[in-house]
């Protein structure tokens, strides 16, 4: 019997494909694998998807660094995002500035990065698609 594992599934309510590009470019995500509703082997429920969803995406996975993460556009809901946060880690204090800088683009910071007693830099925001993240160098 294999051991259980726990994988954030995030729902980005339409802007899947935007996010994973977005995720790409700012912290080097690697897409494994991306389905859209339309190539699914069996057809949704009639009325399951919000008009215009079969081009969105109905599952992906990807990767930041060693963790693998599932996506979807959802089937029309709204996202949201609360209630956690996605905690990066990151080797150098360079690295923590420049990825922080870009998830902050077109988003909010929620504390700066700063010194704390248990990193050289620490910092929270809230990127353009809702995702809270918390960066921090390893110490």
């Amino acid at each position: 019997m294999s051991t259980p594992y726990v994988q954030p599934y995030l729902f980005f309510g339409g802007r899947c494909e935007e996010a994973l590009e977005f995720y790409r470019t700012t912290l080097g995500a690697q897409v494994d694998m991306l389905m859209r509703h339309k190539e699914s082997p069996e057809p949704p429920p009639p009325g399951m998807l919000a008009p215009g969803f079969e081009n969105k995406i109905m599952h992906a996975s990807f990767r930041i660094g060693a963790t693998t993460l599932m996506a979807s556009d959802g089937c029309g809901e709204d996202s949201s995002f609360d209630g956690f946060s996605l905690s990066l880690a990151v080797p150098t204090e360079s690295e923590a500035d420049s990825t922080f800088a870009a998830l902050a683009e077109g988003g909010q910071v929620r504390m700066p990065l700063t010194k704390t007693f248990w990193s050289s830099r620490f910092g929270m925001l809230t990127d353009r698609f809702g995702i809270n993240w918390m960066i921090t160098v390893q110490e």
